[in-house]
């Protein structure tokens, strides 16, 4: 079920496409999200154009991005770690 929304951007409108519930509301909380963190670097750093503010806001997204990826990475190693235990352990419970 392909939706059109549309959402603001530093008080600038953009027509977008969802294809699902979930995937709507992932936009509109990104939205609110960016929006959050333009206010708050045009409030700590008054007079910088909004492509310097945007910037700002993309580098902070991006390196959130990074971190919660290394984290997922080792999420994902112990998960299998602990899953090899497992197997190992069931494996010899009977010997």
């Amino acid at each position: 079920m392909e939706q059109k929304i549309t959402i603001t951007i530093a008080d600038r409108q953009y027509p977008m496409k969802a294809n699902s519930a979930d995937q709507e509301e992932a936009i509109r909380k990104a939205a609110v999200r960016v929006n959050t963190k333009i206010a708050g670097y045009q409030d700590k750093f008054p007079g910088k154009s909004l492509i310097e503010i945007l910037s700002l806001v993309a580098l902070s997204e991006g390196v959130e991005n990074v971190g919660v990826r290394k984290r997922l990475e080792e999420v994902e190693k112990e998960s299998k770690q602990l899953q090899n235990e497992i197997e190992n352990y069931l494996e010899n419970i009977d010997k």
